[in-house]
């Protein structure tokens, strides 16, 4: 699917240089630089994507996805423009049938220069020695600018989003503050001191317990970030401790890292931070954590052997009158996890949908996942996805924002 989705993307991405190509040709300057030589229009239309093409050499991928928003947002004007110059045209004909034969000539004339981005407005222009700004396209850059700066914004500036749960299961006491950690990708959007700084945040916050839900680091990653983002979990102060279950991204694709998955495992628990792996502990004989391998160990990547544990397996033996709170990077298990009766599952991966109109893609037609978003409840099991502190590659969020969840878990 990802390979199919990759093919696509270059594709457009091609489609789209040239189809902006021919939108630049019509800005004033351009042709105002270019004269009566086509060749000359034709090159300097080109160098007006210079700028993106020299972004693309340090980060192909956020280049692509500027390229992408900026010829759909032009597709999208250029239909408005097409429909507003539909409905003049028939307005005109109307008068036609109206006007004497010396007023039609006169409003014709008028509606031809005045034509919205339309070849009558550009002939008429040329014949008269005139030459209009290319409103249209002005206003494309400036909406786009706009749009992905916002994007930007809400990819590096990191929320707190906060959820309150019932139950009548044990907690141990009223109240139980849960803090949500996920999809770091340490690297993307800020490095180890940048992780550091947001768990500063975190400790603010007063958690009884951490819990990180995979992608925690990258193949973009280093070792020195690996080991100050460690060191900042290890400087946190909680009741109950922090707890890690690995997502598909913290073993590597490429094993271009200068650290093994032998090394994240070292520092995590250097600074004493609970790996589970299909595995559950029972918290100060108070309520369980239960940590599930990844999703993607069921087709035994990343060195993963024989797959990972069924959602009953794991809850099999564990007193059900004690809260159960299970963490599961992808938010694909979720009639099971409920049928294995966990109270709470906490997962990440989606990242909240990230661009428009992928979350509705993810969630809706090709369905990756159970939930992209936020929270809901089955059969008595809260489930919650966190859109994550960062992303992958990506610079920008359209359709979500970054952020740090608190769950409490209060007592009836």
């Amino acid at each position: 699917m990802w390979v199919a989705i990759l093919g696509l993307s270059l594709v457009a991405a091609v489609a789209s240089l040239f189809y902006l190509v021919s939108r630049f040709k019509k800005f004033l300057f351009i042709r105002k630089l270019a004269g009566e030589k086509k060749g000359l229009l034709k090159l300097f239309s080109w160098l007006m994507l210079l700028p993106l093409v020299v972004y693309g050499v340090f980060d192909t991928v956020n280049a692509i996805i500027v390229l992408l928003h900026l010829a759909v947002f032009w597709l999208i004007a250029d239909g408005i423009a097409a429909v507003v110059r539909s409905i003049k045209r028939k307005q005109r004909k109307r008068l036609k049938i109206d006007l004497p034969y010396e007023e039609e000539r006169t409003t014709d004339s008028d509606e031809a220069d005045g034509d919205i981005d339309g070849k009558v407005a550009d002939e008429s222009n040329e014949a008269s020695g005139r030459m209009k700004p290319y409103w249209l396209g002005l206003t494309v850059l400036v909406i786009t600018a706009v749009y992905l700066g916002i994007g930007w914004y809400n990819a590096h500036h990191v929320s707190i989003t906060k959820y309150k749960v019932n139950t009548e299961e044990e907690i141990g006491a009223e109240k139980l503050r849960i803090v949500q950690i996920t999809d770091s990708h340490v690297g993307t959007t800020f490095d180890g001191e940048g992780f550091a700084e947001h768990m500063k945040t975190v400790q603010d916050l007063e958690p009884d317990i951490v819990v990180i839900t995979g992608d925690y680091v990258d193949d973009g990653s280093t070792k020195k970030d690996l080991i100050r983002s460690c060191e900042a979990l290890g400087e946190l102060k909680t009741k109950y401790g922090v707890y890690f279950v690995y997502g598909n991204h913290d073993k590597g694709y490429f094993n271009s890292r200068d650290f093994t998955a032998e090394d994240i495992e070292n520092e995590l628990s250097k600074n004493n931070v609970v790996i589970l792996q299909d595995e559950s502990i029972l918290v100060d004989d108070l309520f369980y954590v239960v940590g599930r391998k990844d999703a993607s160990a069921e087709n035994e990547r990343g060195g993963d052997k024989g797959g990972r544990k069924t959602a009953q397996e794991l809850t099999d033996g564990l007193d059900k009158d004690r809260f159960i709170l299970m963490l599961d990077h992808q938010p694909t298990d979720y009639d099971n996890e409920a049928a294995a009766g966990a109270d709470l599952v906490l997962s990440g991966h989606s990242h909240g949908g990230q661009l428009i109109p992928l979350q509705f893609i993810g969630q809706y037609i090709i369905r990756a996942n159970n939930r992209t978003y936020g929270i809901e409840k089955r059969k008595g099991t809260t489930f919650i996805v966190c859109s994550g502190i960062s992303d992958w590659e990506i610079d920008f969020k359209t359709g979500c924002i970054s952020e740090i969840v608190v769950v409490d878990v209060t007592a009836k």
